[in-house]
């Protein structure tokens, strides 16, 4: 769903570009003159909503910012409105220049009608920041301004790297509806060019595109680590060198925010006049898939339909990881399949009557506790190349509902999702994955804490 709450006056250019080598504005700067080797995001979990938020430091004078993390999106966006964006140094991204053609769909602000600010600047790429909590959209001028992350996590945060000149979209104020408590946006993880990982790299000079998440469960720390560090937890020590690899994978089909064939459309909202001229580019998503194969309970395989597995020619099916979804959604089939194979290796542990949105419920009273979470069978997820599955023990196949009541944390998708499987968040909590982007691999250590360490172990400088 669109919303353009003031009016503006946007043309939109589709002039189909090639991604071959990295154009950023941004130049680094850090404490001490040098380029950081690293540099990482504080990551917690907000309890009301399942999301994951982050702090950094943005503007001048610097302020901290709240964000929730996705790992879709095409970049940043924060909070643009009047009364809630002041800084001394934003700049807006003009229409036609470099950063403003390589985002294939983005448009030019023409002629904004209210007073100038970070949000309402004229002659200024345009671009469409999502919500992607609620799926709620709207337009917003690209622009820059300063933005710093700590170079160190544990015990305390800093010295700060800072990048002068960081690209991201405003936002609205009603655009963070849905969003954690203070969230004024969303820091995307995505492949996307302007999104952090790619924006970071180059400018602070990474000499790897990659980044590592680990997510926390409630009440705990995590991070995001960017660039060349290790990945050390106490005890235990560095857990880069026993990763698990898997193929990145990217859906083939185009997704753009108003797809067409004319060479020229008219769109009237309200009082915003959005003209595009020439037909919308087409872009790959941005979203991080990986190829599930098969899964297996409790060593036993459950019989799925390959098919739902793979992405078709229409980009429908296959697995992909999301932030924002916070259990782990699967196609009506898939889910029947996982529920009833997951009952029969459970058939003598008391059942408790189902809690929405899930299906398979037990009596927490009769589970053990064990370091890897309650004891239930694992579910193990089948993946392309790998030499041992990522195994999903009961602290992130089990959630805790009313009462001592613990379920099976799978929801069902209904009959034709587009994504058959949605790894979501709390199945991903306590893991530590390396999304190599550079390298088209995703690396995983299956849960931390059954290693003796876990996220909020996690150490930098």
């Amino acid at each position: 769903m669109a919303r353009l709450p003031r009016p503006l006056i946007v043309a939109y250019g589709g002039a189909i570009l090639l991604l071959l080598f990295l154009v950023s504005p941004c130049r680094a700067a850090a404490g001490g003159g040098d380029r950081p080797t690293a540099v990482v995001l504080p990551v917690s979990k907000d309890d009301a909503t399942r999301q994951y938020v982050t702090t950094f430091r943005q503007r001048t004078p610097q302020v901290p910012v709240k964000a929730v993390l996705d790992l879709a999106g095409a970049m940043l966006w924060v909070d643009c409105e009047p009364g809630s964006y002041a800084s001394s140094s934003y700049a807006g991204v003009p229409c036609g220049s470099k950063p403003c053609r390589y985002l294939k769909n983005a448009g030019c602000a023409v002629t904004c009608l209210d007073a100038p600010s970070s949000g309402c600047l004229n002659d200024t790429c345009a671009e469409f920041p999502k919500n992607t909590a609620t799926s709620v959209s709207t337009a917003g001028n690209v622009i820059t301004d300063v933005l710093s992350l700590p170079t160190t996590f544990r015990p305390a945060p800093g010295p700060f790297a800072t990048a002068p000149a960081f690209v991201f979209t405003c936002g609205h104020t009603f655009l963070t509806e849905g969003l954690a408590a203070g969230a004024t946006g969303m820091a995307s993880l995505s492949r996307g060019r302007f999104a952090l990982p790619t924006q970071l790299a180059d400018t602070f000079g990474f000499s790897r595109n990659k980044f590592a998440l680990c997510l926390p469960p409630a009440s705990a720390a995590g991070v995001v680590v960017f660039g060349d560090a290790p990945y050390t937890f106490q005890p235990g020590g560095d857990h880069s060198k026993s990763l698990i690899y898997t193929p990145l994978l990217v859906n083939p089909v185009s997704t753009v925010p108003y797809g067409r064939k004319q060479k020229m459309t008219k769109y009237f909202i309200g009082n915003t006049t959005i003209q595009l001229n020439g037909r919308v580019s087409k872009e790959k998503p941005t979203d991080y898939f990986i190829g599930l194969t098969g899964m297996k309970v409790n060593g036993r395989v459950v019989s799925l339909n390959a098919t739902l597995l793979a992405i078709d020619k229409k980009g429908v099916g296959g697995t992909k990881l999301s932030t924002v979804t916070p259990y782990t959604v699967l196609e009506r089939s898939i889910h029947k399949a996982v529920i009833d194979a997951f009952a029969r290796e459970t058939a003598t542990i008391p059942r408790a009557p189902a809690v929405e949105p899930f299906e398979l419920c037990y009596d927490g009273s009769n589970l053990r506790t064990t370091r890897a979470g309650p004891a239930v069978p694992t579910i193990e997820l089948m993946l392309q190349n790998t030499a041992a599955p990522w195994v999903v023990v009961g602290a992130n196949s089990m959630v805790a509902t009313k009462g001592s009541v613990l379920c099976l944390g799978v929801v069902d998708a209904g009959t034709e999702p587009q994504t058959s499987v949605v790894i979501g968040g709390h199945m991903m909590e306590d893991n530590l994955l390396e999304f190599d982007l550079e390298g088209s691999r995703l690396g995983f250590s299956s849960y931390l804490p059954s290693q003796l360490t876990s996220c909020n172990n996690f150490r930098l400088g």
